[in-house]
């Protein structure tokens, strides 16, 4: 843009100063001609001096000067006047304009026009980038980064040591390819990043490019297809020359699966522009030119989608699998966030990295802004461990909803709701201790259990599910005790609803029915009904729905046991949610062993707590795999 307006000044000024040049006339000043010659006739005049066109400049006798101008009319008698009464005459030499002035006079029009017509073009075109005109369809969209600009390095990234292994002889090839061209080894021309979102993809590709100092282009797969036949074949085309010209450089394409889906799909037939966007960047992966010194590197989350000639060797020749940080990994990732936000003393990334299972990077550096807003909000100088607690409450269950009234009728059944959890959770085997319980509403929430995983799980018992179902139907259960059938709620609803997904999963994907054995029935791999036709019998699907409904009602039991077992403990339960409103792991303690509750403490007083609790009331579809270590179970609006 400031481009084109300097552009345009110019224009203005030379047209300016041309027609300036073009319109400017002798000055009509002074005697007119007919004067003037009676005054030469009276012997007035002494001095005349001609400039060789119509101007005239006179002196009189007594040295005052005067102009006039002569008409273009021929005066022989003027020339004989003027020496017969004594005037001295003198002429100017007639300046002529230069060559160059006028070349320039000529074929300024000309200038214009070609001035004019570059300049649409150039808009036409996109600009001085080339992008985003209408002539631009065939022009990478491919934003380059010099290797000055990237400041990213791998100390920046944290929390995936293995990935970084993995791509570190990128770097160690770019700066130095001889090391490995000397024992004819030959680098991968293409890396595939893997993993869910928020794990740190694309920083990792950028610190790639940042320690090995090269320059950087970075793409979306999206950016290739348009709704034209062959734009997007053209844009890899042109990308790759692009990169060819900085070589040695990484190629960044995030979201690869845009364009690297399987073909033959049906959609399109041949001619389906995002296949001949692949075919393209399959041949200038591994064609017949090659690409020395470009690397690479992509990333997507649905491998399981991508074309097979996509990932044979010679193309995406590496798979790197960046996956959810452990406790380790969580603790570095945390350190790498906190280097920004001056922080209380009493705060330790370790105890918050362990109640943090299951939280991508992404997802950690929003836990840590959220706690430094949350500071600032309070006017505090320092960030404390009080602020990272309401930061994870919030980001897991949302903010608390301190404009909502509940009756106290209302309030006291989700009181005995969320004891329900937490009494069935202390005692079940196995079960992951209760952290909090709260009947504060969150969120979509009445009311809230957490559960702190001792460690990070990766698989998970029999026995432990089992557990995890009772404890998800204690809330019911309680609320069943007290009301009686017909006084129940609707807060369960998510509740049921987690209960029997685990327990369909446990029948149909994870073979623990002694019934059904150890064989898959679920519809698809994902366990989403509907997607399929189911690969069994009707009589196979009512033996499944049996065994369902056992596991269901066995837990269903076990739950309603304890809590008979334990009503007082429930009462008691009750009666500090109603008088603190929030009670710590402590306090349950306290009332599990049945002794006195200790008043309730500040955070920022106790550095022995945890971090992340896992919420049994947050919506099932929104958990985890029940595989990755966390426990919420759902609970709607305005339910428990």
């Amino acid at each position: 843009m400031t481009k084109n307006l300097i552009l345009w000044l110019i224009i203005a000024v030379v047209l300016f100063s041309v027609f300036e040049g073009f319109n400017r006339s002798p000055a009509n000043e002074g005697l007119t001609y007919s004067e003037f010659v009676l005054a030469v006739k009276s012997d007035r005049v002494k001095k005349v001096t001609f400039d060789g066109y119509t101007k005239i400049d006179g002196v009189y006798q007594d040295n005052t000067p005067f102009k006039s101008v002569r008409p273009f009319v021929e005066d022989p008698k003027l020339m004989d006047d003027l020496l017969n009464h004594g005037v001295e005459v003198v002429g100017k030499e007639q300046q002529t304009p230069s060559l160059w002035h006028q070349l320039l006079v000529a074929s300024f029009p000309i200038l214009i026009i070609i001035a004019v017509f570059l300049f649409f073009m150039r808009q036409m075109q996109g600009g001085a980038g080339g992008r985003g005109g209408p002539m631009s369809f065939g022009k990478s969209k491919a934003r380059l980064l010099g290797e000055d600009q990237i400041k990213t390095t791998f100390s920046d990234v944290a929390g995936v040591d293995e990935a970084k292994e993995e791509v570190q002889e990128l770097v160690e090839f770019l700066r130095d390819p001889s090391k490995f061209q000397r024992l004819g080894g030959m680098i991968p021309r293409g890396v595939l990043m893997v993993g869910p979102p928020g794990t740190g993809k694309t920083l990792l590709a950028k610190a790639i490019a940042g320690e090995a100092k090269v320059p950087f282009f970075s793409i979306s797969g999206s950016d290739f297809v348009e709704m034209f036949v062959g734009v997007g074949a053209s844009r890899v085309r042109d990308m790759f020359d692009q990169a060819k010209k900085q070589s040695p450089c990484i190629i960044f394409i995030d979201e690869i699966d845009a364009v690297g889906r399987h073909r033959g799909g049906g959609h399109g037939g041949g001619h389906d522009e995002r296949e001949q966007t692949l075919n393209q960047l399959l041949v200038e992966m591994d064609g017949f030119e090659g690409n020395d010194g470009v690397i690479i590197i992509a990333a997507t989350n649905r491998a399981d989608v991508l074309d097979k000639a996509l990932l044979r060797p010679g193309r995406f020749d590496r798979q790197v699998y960046v996956g959810l940080p452990d406790i380790r990994g969580r603790e570095q990732i945390l350190k790498v966030h906190m280097r920004k936000v001056p922080l209380d003393e009493r705060v330790e990334a370790s105890v918050i990295a362990r109640g943090t299972p299951g939280f991508s990077g992404a997802d950690l550096a929003n836990l840590v802004n959220e706690a430094a807003l949350m500071a600032a909000r309070g006017n505090k100088r320092l960030v404390t461990m009080d602020n990272f607690e309401q930061a994870r409450d919030k980001i897991m269950m949302g903010a608390e909803r301190k404009s909502m009234v509940m009756s106290e009728k209302e309030k006291e059944m989700t009181a005995y709701h969320e004891a329900g959890h937490a009494i069935v959770g202390c005692v079940m085997p196995e079960h992951d201790p209760v952290h909090k319980v709260t009947i504060i509403p969150r969120g979509r929430a009445l009311g809230v259990t957490h559960y702190l995983p001792e460690d990070d799980k990766h698989s998970q018992s029999k026995r432990y599910l089992l557990g995890r179902i009772a404890s998800v139907y204690g809330g019911r259960i309680a609320e069943e005790m007290i009301a009686g059938p017909d006084g129940v709620s609707t807060g369960a609803s998510s509740d049921i609803e987690y209960g029997t997904r685990m327990a369909r999963a446990m029948v149909t994907r994870w073979g623990l029915s002694d019934k059904l054995g150890p064989l898959l029935y679920a519809e698809d791999e994902s366990g989403y009904p509907g997607v399929s036709s189911p690969n069994y019998s009707p009589e196979t699907s009512r033996i499944i729905d049996q065994e369902v409904r056992r596991i269901i009602d066995e837990c269903y039991a076990l739950a309603e046991k304890t809590l008979a077992d334990y009503r007082d403990v429930l009462e008691s339960m009750k009666d500090a949610l109603m008088e603190y409103e929030t009670i710590d792991a402590d306090q349950v303690s306290d009332l599990m062993a049945r002794r006195k509750v200790r008043p309730p403490r500040e955070w920022e007083d106790d550095d022995n707590d945890t971090g992340k609790a896992e919420s049994i009331d947050k919506e099932a579809e929104n958990k985890p795999a029940p595989d990755s270590g966390a426990n919420p179970i759902g609970g709607p609006a305005n339910e428990h």
